[in-house]
C-alpha cells in the first residue's frame, strides 16, 4: 500500500515502464526494456563476480536518463530522480505522481560511493577506472576526449581525433594544407571599414609531424576596430607548450612582431581571440601598411614555428 501523501493533479509525465540503459562507454542513452533476470550474471566473463548493471540502472534518472549525483531525491513510494529534474517535473513524481517533498535517498547515494566505473572514452583509449563521483570530473578533462572542429566563423558540430579533423578541414571546409614551418600569407579586404566578424582561417600547417591552425580575424576591441593573427595547436595544452611561433607584419620601413606559444584547440578560437593572445594590428596601422589610398586592406603576414629544446 502506498504511503499517505498528496497525488499531483498535473499531468506532467507519463509513468515509464522501463528504465533507460546508460552506455557508460559512450555516454549515450537509449530506451530498452530490461530482459528478465536469469540467475547470476557475470561481470566481464569472470564467474562469481556479480554484475553492477542493475545498480547502474538504479542510478539513472528516469526523466533525463543521466547518472544521478547527490542530492538524489525520492518520493514517498521510493521512486528516485535527480535534483535537476525535480524542478522540471514541478515537484511531482513522474512515476506515481505523488508529491516529492524534500526526501533524500541517502541509501542510493551511499551505494554510488562504492561503485567504480570506466571512463566514457574507453573506446578512444582511456582505460582508467574511477569512483562513481569522480568519473564525471575526469571525463571533463580526459585527454582522450574528442576535439571540436577548430574551424572559425561557423558553428561546426563535428568532433573527433586529430586525423579525422584534419581530413574534415580539408574536405568539408576547403582549408589549405601546407607542409613546412614557415609561412607568408597575404590578406586582402576591399572594404576595411567593415571589420565586425570578418574571419579567416587560411591554412593548416603540418610541422614537426603535428598540425597548427593559422587564424586571422577582424573584430572590435572595445570601440576600436583591430585585426589579429594567432596560431592554434591541434592537440592538448601540455603538447602545445613544447612549441613557439613568431608573426610579423609591416611596410614602409615599419613592422610589428609577435612571439608566443600556440594555444591548444581545446580553447575555442573566440576564447583565444578575446584573450588577445596574438599579433594585434590597429586598423589605422593596418591601412598604413597597406599603402595606396588607404581604401583597401593589403596585409602580408609572415611567420615561423619552432620546437623548444
Amino acid at each position: 500500500m502506498a504511503p499517505i501523501g498528496r497525488i499531483c493533479k498535473e499531468d506532467i509525465l507519463e509513468s515509464q515502464s522501463s528504465f533507460a540503459k546508460y552506455d557508460i562507454s559512450t555516454g549515450s542513452a537509449e530506451i530498452k526494456t530490461a530482459p528478465p533476470s536469469k540467475g547470476i550474471i557475470t561481470n566481464g566473463g569472470k564467474p562469481g563476480m556479480p554484475s553492477t548493471s542493475g545498480v547502474h540502472e538504479l542510478l539513472e534518472c528516469p526523466v533525463c536518463m543521466s547518472s544521478m549525483f547527490p542530492p538524489i531525491h525520492q518520493c514517498p513510494n521510493g521512486h528516485t530522480l535527480c535534483s535537476n529534474c525535480k524542478a522540471r517535473v514541478h515537484n511531482c513524481c513522474p512515476t506515481c505522481r505523488y508529491e516529492l517533498g524534500n526526501i533524500r535517498c541517502l541509501a542510493l547515494e551511499k551505494v554510488a560511493e562504492s561503485l567504480e566505473l570506466p571512463c566514457r572514452y574507453q573506446s578512444l583509449g582511456c582505460h582508467d577506472i574511477f569512483p562513481y563521483y569522480s568519473k564525471l570530473k575526469h571525463e571533463q578533462h580526459c585527454r582522450f576526449r574528442p576535439y571540436d572542429c577548430p574551424y572559425a566563423g561557423s558553428e561546426c558540430s563535428v568532433s573527433g581525433d586529430i586525423p579525422l579533423l584534419v581530413s574534415h578541414l580539408k574536405d568539408d571546409h576547403k582549408v589549405d594544407m601546407h607542409d613546412g614551418c614557415t609561412f607568408n600569407h597575404r590578406y586582402v579586404k576591399s572594404n576595411p571599414q567593415e571589420v565586425e566578424n570578418a574571419t579567416w582561417m587560411l591554412t593548416v600547417f603540418n610541422c614537426f609531424g603535428r598540425q597548427f591552425c593559422l587564424h586571422f580575424e577582424a573584430f572590435q576591441l572595445g570601440m576600436a576596430p583591430v585585426y589579429m593573427a594567432f596560431l592554434r595547436f591541434m592537440g592538448d595544452d601540455d603538447e602545445a607548450k613544447k612549441f613557439c611561433y613568431s608573426l610579423e607584419v609591416g611596410a614602409n620601413g615599419r613592422k610589428l612582431t609577435w612571439q608566443g606559444v600556440p594555444r591548444s584547440i581545446r580553447d575555442s578560437h573566440r576564447k583565444v581571440r578575446d584573450s588577445q593572445d596574438g599579433l594585434i594590428i590597429q586598423r589605422n596601422m593596418a591601412l598604413f601598411f597597406s599603402g595606396g589610398d588607404r581604401q583597401e586592406l593589403k596585409l602580408r603576414v609572415t611567420g615561423r614555428i619552432w620546437k623548444e629544446q
